[in-house]
């Protein structure tokens, strides 16, 4: 799922190419990506844009009138410029914004139509799909340590709850976790001040750090290539990879559609975290420790 860095660039890149443009027309190549009734879709076509913004992992296209198309791209949701003329995609898209400029086309591989669009009218009309997550970047110290310790939880769970934080997902969670040398299940009740400082850091410095990597290789070009598995990260898909600290095989926890990853010796003090599917499995045989592995 596009996360904070990859969001801040695509509206980079889209207020560049929208800011005063009319909206033409809006075709909606599959009509269940539209999750709104009320105001009629058409009524976004002729409108100029007079912004673009962030609302968590939500993109915010607004237009003239106080409307506003709320893009939520969810796992599989991308976007794509064309030149004029261009034809579309077929199969994976799902609707297509026609500007005099260009096509910005909302697609979504795979078969699982979880990316959504949405119309709405007005600022409290579009506040109410706000999660209300905190942005990190613009927050202090005080701020986010009150978001941690709202409720007792484990610590991946805190930072990409959206009620909690803006924008953090599976992904970035794991790259901050890492750089804060935290376990993915602490308990939030459990963190000193010490480790919240750590941690208040470490989300700051790599969500910064790789929006500004990420605008560098985007560069003039539209980002075409977002994806949860990049290059340089330091334990995200990165699983029994050496870990770029202590060269320690990067473990594992999978559960539903996602899994976790982690350097058992930065950050759960050389424990290896029990996996529900596989420790269940091996039982006696599922290794305590990185020691173990090596």
């Amino acid at each position: 799922m596009p996360e904070l860095p990859d969001v801040v660039v695509y509206i980079e890149h889209l207020e560049s190419r929208l800011a005063r443009r009319t909206l033409e027309r809006v075709r909606l190549v599959n009509p269940f990506v539209l999750r709104s009734v009320t105001p009629p879709i058409a009524s976004a076509q002729g409108k100029k844009v007079v912004g673009v913004r962030r609302m968590g992992k939500r993109i915010v296209i607004a237009l003239e009138g106080e409307l506003f198309l709320v893009l939520h791209l969810m796992i599989a949701g991308r976007l794509r410029w064309l030149g004029t003329h261009s034809k579309v995609p077929g199969r994976i898209t799902l609707a297509a914004f026609e500007f005099t400029s260009g096509t910005l086309v909302f697609t979504e591989a795979g078969t699982k139509r979880r990316a959504s669009l949405h119309l709405v009218e007005g600022e409290t009309a579009l506040a109410a799909m706000d999660p209300g997550g905190l942005d990190v970047l613009g927050a202090c110290l005080r701020e986010f340590a009150d978001r941690v310790k709202r409720e007792n939880r484990t610590l991946k769970r805190a930072i990409t709850d959206p009620r909690l934080f803006s924008g953090i997902g599976n992904a970035y969670s794991d790259e901050i976790l890492h750089r804060a040398k935290l376990s993915p299940f602490a308990q939030t009740a459990s963190l000193s001040e010490e480790d919240v400082t750590r941690l208040y850091d470490a989300t700051r410095a790599t969500l910064a750090e790789w929006t500004e990597r990420l605008r560098r290789e985007a560069g003039a070009d539209f980002p075409e290539k977002v994806t949860a598995f990049r290059e340089g990260m330091a334990v995200h898909g990165r699983f029994r990879k050496p870990c770029p600290v202590c060269g320690s095989p990067v473990q594992r926890i999978v559960y539903a559609e996602n899994e976790t990853n982690y350097c058992a010796r930065c950050q759960t003090g050389g424990k290896i975290l029990a996996d529900r599917a596989l420790s269940r499995l091996l039982k006696a045989s599922w290794p305590r420790s990185i020691d173990e592995l090596d």
